[in-house]
């Protein structure tokens, strides 16, 4: 009897023992993130250029440009060509595959911000109704600037060291300022 009655112990602790909670084991760790790090900051004339033309676009009900690198390099090569072969003169752009904007400036740093400014103005003598520009006047370069169609932008601007002056290039991607089509 004793035997059976140690037997019924065993078994209980044992049953016991085996019953006990045992806490579940730690939660395997999240999965890694693979998150993209941030794109790099674009430079401070970049940003300035895309900030200026994103402002007028919004005043007219346009999406934003997006900054183009490779637009960029090729306005950068463009304004360079003409520092350095054309004497600082405007480029002819008429063939070109984006659509461009030029200033000129004399005796005086101009920023970014002031060169899309100055695009900007011609505002003031571009009729949406009639999709035309006042008489005796110019708007090409502000329509350009809103163009809706346009979504990309690259600009450079090369010193012009004997004349003091400044040339700025901007291209657009697709171009815009089609004959016939309003810009937004």
């Amino acid at each position: 009897m004793m035997a059976k009655v140690l037997l019924i112990l065993i078994a209980l602790s044992t049953c016991y023992c085996s019953a006990q909670v045992v806490p579940p084991p730690p939660p395997p760790p999240p999965p890694p993130t693979h998150t993209t790090p941030p794109a790099a900051a674009l430079p401070a004339a970049a940003q300035e250029y895309l900030d200026a033309h994103n402002q007028a676009r919004e005043e007219v009900g346009v999406g934003p440009l997006k900054w183009n690198q490779q637009l960029a390099k090729t306005a950068s090569l463009q304004v360079r060509y003409q520092r350095d072969r054309q004497n600082c003169s405007f480029a002819n752009l008429t063939n070109s595959n984006y659509g461009g904007n030029q200033l000129w400036a004399s005796g005086l740093s101009v920023t970014p911000r002031a060169v899309v400014e100055t695009w900007v103005a011609e505002k003031k003598f571009y009729s949406y109704a009639n999709n035309s520009c006042a008489p005796d006047h110019r708007c090409g370069v502000y329509t350009q600037v809103v163009w809706k169609k346009s979504g990309e932008l690259g600009c450079a601007q090369a010193a012009c060291g004997k004349e003091h002056a400044s040339l700025t290039i901007c291209f657009y991607n697709p171009p815009g300022n089609v004959i016939g089509e309003k810009p937004y």
